[in-house]
Parts: C-alpha cells; structure tokens; sequence
C-alpha cells in the first residue's frame, strides 16, 4: 500500500474528484479526514470507505473559514495523530466575462479557490514542518492555463498554481513536496445541472481531445495518489496536467485550416 501509515485530508470529498481521491487514498492504507460542507454527502463518502475496509472520518468545514478550517485540521491531527498529506479540492466555479463580473462574485470565485488553499495550507504546515515532512496536492485546472472563459475561476486557478510554486520553494528544506494538478474536463456531479440543459455537451466537447473523450474523477485520484507517494519522491513545485490532451495542441484548428485550404 502506497499510503500506508499516514493521514489525509481531502476538502470537497463529498463527491467527485475530492470523493474518488478519498477512497483511493483509503484503498492505499491512509487514514483519510474527509472534509466537507455538505454533511450528507461527506459522510456518504466515509461510509463508501468504511465498506471497503478503510478508515475515515467526516469533519465538516467551510474551507472559506479560517476557524472552520483549524477545527478541521485539529480534528484530524487529534483522530489519527498528525497530518500528512493535504489535498485541496473545494473550488467554487461561478460567473463569466470581465464586464459583467461583479466585485461580489470576482470576490467568491477568488475566495472559493485560491483563499481557500492558502488557508488550508496555513494550518497544515506548521504540523508538518514540526514532523520534518509532508506533502500537499492542489487541484487547480486548465482554465488557469489557456484563456477558456469563466475568468474569475480561470485567475484563481491560475494563482492556486503560482501559490503551490512558492510553498514547495520555502518550505522545501522542511521536507514539505507541494504540486499541483491541472485537469481537463472532469465528469463529476458539478456538471449536473448544465447536463440537464445541454445533455450533448460532453460529446461536444469530446471533439477537442485527443483521446475523444472527457476525464473521470478517478484519473485525477490517480495523479494525485502519485503525487502523494514515494513515487513522487523527488517531485515539487511542478504542475501536473491530466487533460487528455487538450492543452498540447489544437488538432481541430489545423484540421479546419487544412480544409479551408484544399477548398
């Protein structure tokens, strides 16, 4: 087991990729603090682990909190006896196009997203500098590599990458590993509602992948698992993208340009 003997915390692992990184976690033998807004579903999560022998706790925590955010790591750290390893997950997705963004929802998008990883990271550091290692993951996206729309959320995700940077270049002598993870398009339960709309999207969107298809929250578990292990012993600061493809090259565009050519 890859994570055996060491504790985790996962924000926003009551569904999606922060449930599926929960679970592969606990597969691997790490004792996980789930951590969650929605009290349902975060204890969905632990009883879906639980089934298959790992261990788990729900804390809930609005990770936009500061004190929120210090019960859930004190909780944690107090269950399983510190904290090793924290995944940043929670994200708020919300509002588009610079004119029409109001300082209200810039200040949510910011708020759920980038403060939220910096708190997050603020409490667990000082555990694990004291323990002389640690390794955090943070789920950024492409949106904060390309120009994609939705540019509240794309200039937070672009500084949750800037932020893990800068924590694996000072706390790196501590033994802390930081890094992030820049998915593609996830199928996940945020989609619900636009799906419900629009349930043609994804094939839609398909068509700009090279594998054709949209991710699934367990290839972003996987990344992060490695992320997380000894597998990636010697690997910080560095931005992981699980895109199936997206941002190597835009295949479509060329395919249009040749047609117009032969036309």
């Amino acid at each position: 087991m890859q994570l055996a003997n060491r504790t985790a915390i996962i924000t926003g692992a009551g569904s999606g990729i922060g449930r599926a990184t929960a679970c592969r976690f606990a597969a691997e033998g790490a004792c996980v603090g789930v951590a969650d807004i929605n009290d349902a579903a975060g204890l969905e999560t632990v009883a879906m682990i639980e089934d298959e022998g790992g261990t788990g706790c729900f804390v809930h925590a609005d990770v936009t909190v500061a004190p929120e955010v210090e019960t859930m790591v004190s909780q944690t750290v107090d269950a399983y006896n510190g904290v090793d390893i924290l995944v940043n997950n929670a994200y708020v997705c919300d509002g588009d196009d610079i004119l029409t963004i109001g300082e209200e929802l810039w200040n949510r998008n910011i708020r759920g997203c980038l403060s939220t990883t910096l708190l997050c990271c603020q409490a667990v550091l000082p555990h694990m500098i004291d323990r002389g290692k640690g390794t955090i993951v943070n789920i950024a996206s492409v949106n904060g590599l390309l120009g994609l729309g939705e540019e509240a959320y794309s200039a937070a995700k672009a500084g949750v990458i800037s932020l893990t940077q800068n924590i694996a270049v000072r706390y790196g002598e501590h033994g802390i590993r930081a890094n992030s993870i820049c998915p593609g398009s996830i199928q996940t339960p945020a989609w619900t509602a636009v799906l419900e709309k629009d349930p043609d999207l994804f094939n839609r969107l398909s068509k700009w992948y090279p594998l054709k298809r949209v991710g699934k929250p367990e290839e972003i578990a996987a990344a992060a698992l490695f992320l997380a292990s000894d597998q990636a012993s010697f690997v910080t600061g560095t931005n992981l993208i699980v895109d199936g493809g997206l941002t190597a090259g835009l295949k479509r565009m060329g395919e249009e340009l040749v047609g117009e050519g032969t036309e």
